[in-house]
């Protein structure tokens, strides 16, 4: 994720959220973003991730998809549309997927809901939402479902944090929850009513912490995200951009489409195979099981000092450049560097790595993703 104010594009060329009024309102610095124009911080990068960690955030993450897949053929559809078995998925539930291309190549990471027996969810990045929906609309002839786009009628807010359940419970006018905070599984759903507005509130997120997406039509959302807010404000509760969510996630270990995912990408280097059922019928991006032994893999690597190495950024093993970084951060909960690179396949173990820190090599780590985990 690139967190550098836009200066090369006004804000009125770009998208907008439902919530920019908010945003200017409480002082938010903007950026483009995926040509959406995004607050990326309220008051400093740093505040913001720690109040996840130890409290609660809350985003604006609106410019994200809302494809909806209906009809009594609707999982046979998405089964074949995409990598996972989506069919199999529970009413009341979720499952982290893909859309593949032919060969295999990641053409977006997604999340479905499971809404009813014929009725799917589909979240996508806001960067591919439009190619997705073209995908899954292209790809839908012949089957018994119908596609919708709906994602200019709703808005998605995001409530991270150990404090996310009690700022959620405690906020005035969300009523009629189906089912209780605490019965709430993760990667589950439930509906509930915000001021008699429906709202489907998700037990998912992309921080590593606890928390919930609120999703809401889009003339209800300024409510919503004021209410939780007041409700909030208490509890340690505050707004949070763009650029702490990229160190939450990358913390988190989590991959960002652009970055860690890419349609030359397949899901096995980056680690998510498992994403892809293998037992399934027929699918587009079947080409993603083949085997690829000469492709770079995604590691995680730590280094010491202050100096975190950023995307492109070489990965060397002796004077051998064997790999490049995608992400890097001075990881504010850890207190080092930390970087997801994709590196040679006889590198993925090896002893000797360092990065390329504008001319000066720093010894470089491997560690097993996550770089942090929650206590649960």
């Amino acid at each position: 994720m690139s967190t550098e104010e836009s200066t090369s594009t006004s804000s009125e060329e770009l998208r907008q959220t439902p919530l920019r009024a908010e945003h200017e309102a409480l002082g938010a610095s903007f950026t483009d973003f995926g040509g959406w124009w995004m607050p990326v911080r309220y008051t400093s990068d740093l505040a913001e991730h720690h109040a996840v960690r130890t409290a609660a955030g809350l985003f604006d993450i609106s410019h994200m998809g809302e494809l909806f897949v209906r009809g009594s053929g609707a999982g046979t559809f998405l089964d074949y549309a995409l990598a996972g078995r989506l069919s199999a998925v529970a009413v009341g539930r979720a499952k982290y997927t893909m859309i593949l291309a032919e060969d295999g190549g990641i053409v977006d990471d997604l999340v479905v809901y499971r809404l009813g027996d014929e009725e799917f969810l589909v979240i996508a990045n806001a960067g591919n939402r439009d190619t997705v929906a073209s995908e899954l609309s292209a790809r839908i002839a012949g089957f018994d479902a119908t596609f919708e786009d709906a994602s200019d009628r709703y808005a998605l807010i995001a409530l991270q944090g150990p404090e996310a359940a009690t700022v959620l419970g405690a906020t005035a006018g969300v009523t009629d929850l189906g089912a209780s905070l605490e019965a709430l599984r993760n990667y589950a759903w439930t509906d509930a009513l915000f001021d008699g507005a429906p709202v489907l509130v998700a037990r998912t997120g992309y921080t590593g912490e606890d928390g919930f997406e609120l999703c809401i039509a889009a003339d209800r959302a300024a409510g919503l995200w004021r209410a939780l807010l007041e409700s909030g404000t208490p509890h340690g509760l505050v707004p949070a951009g763009l650029a702490a969510r990229d160190t939450l996630r990358l913390e988190a270990g989590m991959p960002l489409y652009g970055h860690e995912l890419a349609r030359d990408i397949f899901p096995s280097q980056a680690g998510l195979g498992r994403v892809v059922a293998a037992d399934k019928g027929d699918f587009i991006g079947r080409g993603a099981l083949d085997e690829r032994p000469e492709t770079r893999v995604l590691v995680g690597l730590v280094t010491e000092g202050r100096r975190a190495g950023r995307p492109g950024y070489g990965v060397y093993r002796g004077d051998e450049l064997v790999g490049e970084i995608t992400s890097g951060a001075l990881s504010p909960t850890l207190g080092h560097p930390i970087a997801l690179a994709y590196v040679d396949r006889d590198a993925a173990a090896a002893e000797d790595l360092s990065i390329d820190v504008r001319g000066t090599r720093i010894a470089a780590r491997l560690t097993a993703l996550p770089f942090y985990r929650r206590n649960t």
